[in-house]
């Protein structure tokens, strides 16, 4: 079963927010519990990436390369990912992975590659 990542509809206005909001950005009108989770889109657009070398010791690779994505639907997304040669503006498709190990823990995120 593919893993999800999961956005916040208000069910005052339908706008969607992604992280979690208290409150509604958009209408301001609604309660704490009055979103509904919806998957995020898995496709979009690379809007800029970089890519780390000197991480902390608890990531257990070299480098590191990060994105942030426009995704189908609007909602912006920082991830990290797994593209040989990114350009701005490539179509990207996103899978929910391990990014980071913490002993016995795993940390999941987005990873995009070329779509």
């Amino acid at each position: 079963m593919p893993r999800e990542i999961y956005a916040y509809k208000c069910r005052k206005c339908g706008h969607v927010h992604y992280p979690y909001r208290m409150v509604c950005k958009n209408c301001g009108k609604n309660e704490h519990n009055e979103f509904e989770p919806v998957p995020l889109p898995k496709v979009g657009s690379l809007l800029t990436f970089t890519t780390l070398y000197s991480l902390p010791p608890d990531f257990e690779v070299p480098s590191l390369g990060l994105a942030i994505v426009a995704l189908d639907g609007g909602i912006t997304v920082t991830g990290q990912h797994r593209i040989d040669e990114p350009e701005i503006g490539m179509a990207v498709r996103a899978e929910v992975e391990v990014v980071r190990r913490d002993g016995y823990d795993e940390h999941y995120g987005m990873v995009f590659y070329r779509k």
